[in-house]
């Protein structure tokens, strides 16, 4: 019976269809020797079991070699469809092209539409006549020189303070009287000019911004060197050149040594000038011909409260308000800063870091303006966390203060109190919650987008609307605007 049983065992190793499997020396090793008929035919497959029921003396190696099929036969494999997340593929650098070349071909069939309907809107001489008629919009020339005596009143504090005329309280009442004319002197004088445009007013409001953060900057870090080591302090250099190096550094946060680029690369300044002039004219001729018809043409839905008409011109102005913003970040943050840097042979060039990769709404405002953020950090958040105040509550003051600004900055120059801006900004503090809390990666990254483009030209109708009923409803100022 076990001779009858080991006779079986060596018949099952074989494939029986009217075709055999044997094994045989190849070289001096086992293979396995299928006799096949015609091309093709499947009949001759050794499948797992078969390769069980194989004689015990045969190796496991030579085993698991006749388990295996060849490369003819074998075409699939373990794996998983590209555009599941469980793929591992992450190289979408042609979808990224197509959503770009199907976002130029987009805008370039609504700027067709706009052509044909309004015709050619754009007028180059619009923006110099402007500034040759009216010298507050230069921008405000007067006040940028004006500027010149909150410069030299700080400059002069710090050196009263550094050998020991001034107390530092009465140097610090002296900086904050400075810093508080500086932030409203320029309101007074916008306020009073009838004949300062909005654009002019915002122009000088930006300039006295910039001055305030900068010099509080200078008051702190002073200061901060006179607690270090105050025998130091005495001796160094407070100068009057130094002083306007920073003023007009691209920088906001002040230092006793600045990094410096070791040459100024003419290529590099000339490419970034005809940058400036280029985006600055393209700026205003999409906003000539694209914003303008949109705005005017949503004042009668706005009064009317037709609120799928204001649906639908909200997303039309989305598309050129987004685009011109883009514009404005690649003109200001890159263009004219790398030019102020070079020019100034300034070294630090970090204006701006991935804020498109943004899966947060706080990602974002940390990395979308870096001279504001470290502005922010260095001189706000971290000082309130020194006096006990909780992240939380520090991270919403810093939107608090970033709220007031950017009211100050729209609001003064229209000449009407809104609290639009003020609500935007503070906004953006639930919203970071929310997406921080339920979204994570690309649906994160959409809703940074989303609040984007929705969310500015949201506050665009808001101020346009108000103040065509505040200057241009019922005649009271001669017609409508233009």
């Amino acid at each position: 019976m076990e001779a009858t049983g080991a006779i079986t065992r060596k018949r099952r190793a074989t494939i029986s269809s009217g075709k055999g499997v044997t094994l045989k020396q190849v070289n001096g090793r086992s293979a396995v020797d299928e006799s096949i008929n015609g091309p093709g035919d499947s009949g001759n497959i050794v499948t797992k079991q078969n390769v069980t029921d194989l004689p015990s003396t045969m190796s496991k190696e030579r085993k698991k070699r006749i388990n295996v099929p060849n490369d003819r036969q074998s075409c699939h494999r373990l794996q998983e469809s590209l555009l599941s997340s469980a793929s591992g593929y992450r190289n979408y650098r042609g979808v990224l092209n197509w959503c770009v070349v199907m976002l130029v071909l987009s805008n370039a069939r609504l700027f067709l539409e706009n052509l044909l309907k309004y015709g050619i809107l754009v007028d180059p001489i619009q923006v110099v006549s402007l500034f040759i008629k009216d010298p507050y919009n230069m921008p405000a020339a007067c006040l940028v020189i004006a500027s010149n005596v909150f410069i030299v009143a700080a400059l002069y504090t710090e050196r009263r303070l550094s050998v020991g005329c001034f107390s530092e309280r009465v140097g610090l009442l002296v900086h904050s009287i400075n810093l508080s004319i500086t932030l409203c002197f320029p309101v007074a004088i916008v306020l009073m000019v009838k004949s300062m445009t909005p654009a002019g007013g915002v122009s000088a409001l930006g300039v006295y911004t910039i001055l305030f953060l900068k010099l509080y900057s200078y008051k702190d870090v002073n200061k901060w060197c006179r607690e270090m080591s105050h025998a130091k302090a005495r001796s160094l250099a407070r100068s009057l050149s130094y002083l306007y190096y920073f003023v007009f550094a691209p920088t906001l946060c002040y230092e006793l040594n600045f990094p410096r680029s070791p040459r100024i690369r003419m290529s590099f300044l000339l490419r970034r000038l005809f940058e400036m002039l280029f985006f600055t004219q393209l700026l205003v001729g999409l906003t000539q011909q694209w914003m303008i018809p949109i705005i005017q043409s949503s004042m009668k839905p706005l009064e009317d409260m037709d609120l799928p008409m204001m649906m639908e011109r909200l997303l039309r102005l989305a598309v050129p308000n987004h685009f011109l913003w883009l514009i404005f970040f690649y003109w200001f943050f890159h263009s004219s800063l790398n030019f102020m840097a070079e020019l100034l042979q300034f070294g630090d060039r970090e204006f701006y870091r991935d804020w498109w990769n943004a899966e947060t709404i706080t990602y974002f405002w940390q990395n979308w303006n870096i001279p504001v953020h470290k502005w922010c950090l260095r001189h706000f958040y971290k000082p309130l966390l020194k006096c006990g105040v909780s992240k939380w509550l520090g991270q919403s003051a810093v939107f608090l203060a970033s709220a007031f600004f950017h009211e100050y900055l729209v609001s003064v120059p229209l000449k009407m109190l809104r609290p639009w801006a003020f609500m935007g900004m503070m906004s953006q503090l639930p919203l970071a919650w929310f997406v921080a809390r339920f979204l994570q990666g690309n649906y994160g990254n959409a809703a940074v987008w989303i609040s984007l483009i929705i969310g500015q030209p949201i506050a665009v109708l808001m101020y346009v609307h108000d103040y065509y009923v505040l200057h241009y409803r019922d005649g009271s100022a001669g017609g409508g605007p233009e």
